[in-house]
């Protein structure tokens, strides 16, 4: 078993731990603040293991900050991009 592990790995743990938490706060249904929170942490934590996750477990600390920002461009592209498209989209089937 490997001890030492590289950091897309450990960033990946965290992302997993705060997805967890994410969920145990929206499943909560006590304050109205902490499900805010719980659904914004969720959010964040789940974009983020998008490009996380597909980064090299090999990758440097520096490249794997560097791909996470273009992966992370790429995301924010497909969401614009989809945007865009729904006026159009939806009168398609008019």
């Amino acid at each position: 078993m490997k001890l030492i592990s590289s950091f897309p790995e450990r960033l990946e743990r965290v992302l997993i731990v705060g997805m967890l938490v994410g969920i145990a706060l929206i499943a909560q249904r006590y304050n109205l603040i902490l499900f805010k929170a719980g659904l914004a942490v969720l959010v964040v934590s789940t974009l983020l293991q998008i490009a996380v996750g597909n980064v090299p477990k090999s990758a440097s600390i520096g490249r794997s900050l560097a791909l996470i920002v273009l992966f992370l461009g790429i995301i924010a592209l497909v969401f614009v991009i989809g945007i865009v498209l729904v006026p159009t989209l939806s009168q398609l089937g008019r």
